[in-house]
């Protein structure tokens, strides 16, 4: 086995028992490690129920491999379309309503008085629109992804979950499972 495929299987191994637990605190409503964060909620947000905390404790967990993962993928993009197409990549590259969004999502945060993000549109895509641009660039992302037909597939699904996740939803004892079979066969899909 590649250090790759064995790095891969580690994290993935560790993610799946964290999850793990966090179902066990949850089922039983326990608490197995008590940090200065946690500690620092129940100074500042006594209105919140622990029941409501500890949804909102699962919930991170989620939402940190999804910020892991679509940030991994606009560098994995950015980096494969740099190297073959140079800087001129985005706008050759990345179809006109995934350009056109990004834009337009750059322009209302600046317009808002926000801080912008960055200074790189492919960080105002979303999910969808990354894996529009790794299907409009097949000949690229074929050395990467076994198959881009099922990436597509698997980055719909991951999609899909995605939502409750950014909307501050709980997922569903089934969703979390699929969630974690989704990820894997996505680092599957790019095994060698």
């Amino acid at each position: 086995m590649k250090t790759n495929d064995t790095t891969k299987h580690f994290i993935l191994n560790n993610l799946a028992i964290r999850a793990d637990l966090r179902g066990v605190e949850q089922r039983f409503d326990v608490v197995f490690q008590k940090d200065s964060v946690r500690s620092q909620e129940e100074r500042y947000y006594p209105q919140f129920t622990d029941k409501l905390r500890r949804e909102a404790e699962a919930m991170a967990y989620h939402y940190k491999i999804f910020y892991c993962l679509e940030n991994f993928l606009r560098e994995l993009v950015s980096s494969k379309l740099f190297e073959e197409h140079g800087e001129t990549w985005w706008d050759s590259s990345v179809p006109e309503n995934v350009r056109k969004n990004a834009f337009d999502n750059r322009k209302r945060e600046i317009a808002s008085g926000n801080t912008p993000r960055s200074d790189l549109l492919i960080d105002y895509t979303n999910f969808g629109e990354l894996g529009e641009i790794i299907r409009a660039n097949t000949e690229v992302f074929g050395d990467v992804f076994r198959d881009i037909k099922a990436i597509g597939s698997i980055m719909s699904r991951l999609n899909t979950l995605r939502a409750p996740i950014a909307h501050c939803k709980a997922l569903a004892e089934d969703e979390v499972l699929r969630l974690d079979l989704s990820f894997r066969d996505l680092f599957r899909q790019m095994g060698s």
